[in-house]
């Protein structure tokens, strides 16, 4: 390419290049340097309006000339003060309310009456013997317990010698046959709760227990075969409805013996102890 063929160079193109050969031409020791740069200052936040924007013409909404309705403000219910949330709580899904912390004196009253009722339900008549699983629905051990250790005192009281010994036996005869006797009925075939099945001979046991109290009151033997005659026909009276409903009808022998046998040697341990 000749000189005539060279294009000029545009003078911003030109500059430039001086541009760069001055950095080239700068001495090392004369190069400075420059500062750093500040930082910037903090942004201003544009404020936003919360005022919101008009409608169109079209999607106003006329103004109504009669007043909103008023409605009347309901007072809220007074809870009961003699209520706490455990209570309603309770009352509310039908389980029992918390009993730890209520008063002993409270837990031993609810005790004796369940008692109370229980023996009412077997021991005396009343429209629910024909059910026994009704009248045994609410069965304690409490009631059994107590009637077996008095049991076991009376005779221990009518007792001149080994007074210790008497009560040990009766107190293993008494709980072991009520065992055996359950043990029988559900080997029948019965359709009882062993608890349940415990807690009825257990309260079968408060007729002889009153016969062993005439026993021990009363010195006269013949007073004392006649009161335990009748108390024992009481307890078999007592037993026979519910021990015969829990087995078949065909085994009902096979489940009543056993339990006639128990108490006719309760009633002759009453008799002979001198």
């Amino acid at each position: 390419m000749s000189q005539e063929d060279t294009i000029p160079l545009h003078h911003s193109s030109q500059s430039d290049i001086d541009e760069i050969e001055n950095l080239f031409n700068v001495p090392v020791h004369a190069a400075t340097v420059l500062p750093a740069r500040p930082p910037s200052p903090p942004r201003v936040s544009i404020p936003v309006s919360h005022s919101s924007t008009p409608l169109p013409t079209y999607q106003k909404v006329p103004p109504s000339s009669s007043s909103p309705p008023v409605v009347p403000a309901v007072p809220a219910a007074a809870a009961p003060t003699g209520r706490s949330s455990i209570g309603v709580a309770a009352d509310a899904f039908g389980s029992p309310a918390d009993t730890l912390t209520e008063p002993v004196w409270d837990t031993v009253k609810r005790d004796l009456a369940r008692i109370v009722s229980n023996l009412k339900l077997v021991v005396f008549p009343n429209p629910f013997r024909e059910d026994p699983g009704r009248a045994l629905r609410d069965w304690d051990l409490w009631g059994p317990f107590f009637f077996i250790v008095f049991l076991g005192l009376t005779l221990s009281w009518s007792a001149s010698v080994k007074k210790s010994e008497v009560f040990a036996v009766a107190f293993a005869i008494l709980a072991a046959g009520a065992i055996i006797l359950t043990m029988n009925v559900l080997l029948l075939g019965g359709h009882i709760i062993f608890f349940q099945s415990l807690s009825l001979l257990g309260y079968c046991l408060f007729p002889l227990d009153v016969g062993a109290l005439v026993g021990l009151l009363i010195g006269n033997v013949m007073v004392k075969i006649v009161v335990v005659a009748i108390t024992f026909a009481w307890s078999c009276w007592a037993a026979y409805p519910f021990m015969s409903a829990a087995v078949n009808p065909r085994r009902k022998a096979l489940a009543l013996y056993p339990v006639f046998l128990m108490y006719v040697s309760v009633g002759f341990f009453i008799i002979a102890i001198d």
